[in-house]
């Protein structure tokens, strides 16, 4: 009955990292028959797992999405990825499900045993994450957009052109990445016949079509590495450098969300230089480091913050 039970919650862990498992090959996964594996999807669905089987050549297993949400099996990393994932949530990075991802977060930690709770703390510990607010994303855009680049399905939405105007897309997705606290989708524009990187925070009407593609020879091994190349490759408004009187160690732990480049000076300081289209992001940056600096370059950005820093003290003397 041991060995049974145990095949059994081996087989519920294989069908949570697939959505389609041919029988054969998941029979011999488990170094069982098809007729043993059988039964054991029969004690899933006696369990409440709603497992959907397949005839034909085609045929095979995958897990349906069910009206009750049934225990999940979970191994050691994906738990602790689950944890931290629930405490960057919790930040408000993605909108509307802060106060769920500390209740979820609160159950999650309570059930884990000293040692993953330790690795927890270690991960929380040694990362640091710029606090400073970036755009906001719909949980439910951000959902759906997953799903389809787990399920190879094609996507429409509205995009949001640096023009402010509206434009229809249809792409196959590919992945999601996070850069600088921005979502970003990496898919292939159909209407363009070419690899597009898309920001969330611009993305409105997020569908997914039903249709299934095949997926393309992806654009980079790294998708973070590609979108870093496509946002560097267009120009920005302004090259701004500021020369921080702290360590460039302590400056590069707090602005390495904002992608800024820290270089490390002789004297104890740095130069932090940032490309962007404004000066509200620097302004931001450089209050969150809390230390004195003064600005390189350009001029413009120098009377920016003169200016801002008149109507703060009006505003702190009124």
């Amino acid at each position: 009955m041991a060995n049974t039970s145990a095949r059994t919650l081996r087989l519920l862990s294989l069908l949570q990292t697939h959505r389609h498992w041919p029988g054969g090959e998941l029979a011999d996964r488990l170094g069982v028959s098809e007729r043993t594996l059988r039964r054991d999807i029969d004690r899933l669905r006696e369990l409440g797992y709603p497992v959907h089987s397949g005839r034909g050549l085609a045929g095979g297993y995958r897990l349906r999405s069910g009206t009750a949400m049934p225990p999940l099996l979970l191994d050691d990393d994906e738990a602790v990825a689950i944890a931290v994932g629930l405490r960057t949530a919790a930040d408000g990075t993605v909108e509307g499900i802060e106060e769920t991802s500390l209740q979820v977060l609160a159950k999650v930690i309570q059930v884990m045993p000293p040692r993953l709770r330790r690795r927890v703390d270690a991960l929380r510990a040694s990362t640091v994450v710029s606090p400073l607010d970036g755009p906001r994303t719909d949980a439910t855009t951000l959902t759906v957009i997953a799903q389809a680049c787990r399920d190879d399905e094609r996507l429409t939405f509205t995009y949001t052109l640096s023009s402010g105007e509206p434009a229809g897309r249809r792409v196959e997705p590919y992945r999601l990445v996070m850069l600088r606290r921005r979502w970003y989708l990496v898919a292939w524009d159909l209407d363009r016949a070419d690899w597009r990187v898309f920001r969330l925070d611009r993305l409105t009407g997020a569908a997914a079509t039903g249709a299934r593609f095949r997926r393309r020879e992806p654009p980079a091994a790294d998708a973070a590495v590609f979108v870093q190349d496509r946002i560097g490759s267009r120009p920005a408004r302004w090259d701004v450098t500021v020369r921080m009187h702290a360590a460039a160690v302590v400056v590069e732990a707090i602005t390495a969300a904002a992608g800024g480049r820290v270089e490390p000076g002789d004297d104890g300081s740095c130069l932090l230089r940032l490309q962007v289209d404004d000066f509200d992001w620097p302004v931001l940056i450089l209050a969150a480091t809390g230390a004195d600096f003064d600005v390189v370059h350009p001029p413009e950005f120098h009377r920016y913050l003169r200016e801002l820093g008149e109507r703060l003290l009006r505003a702190g003397s009124a």
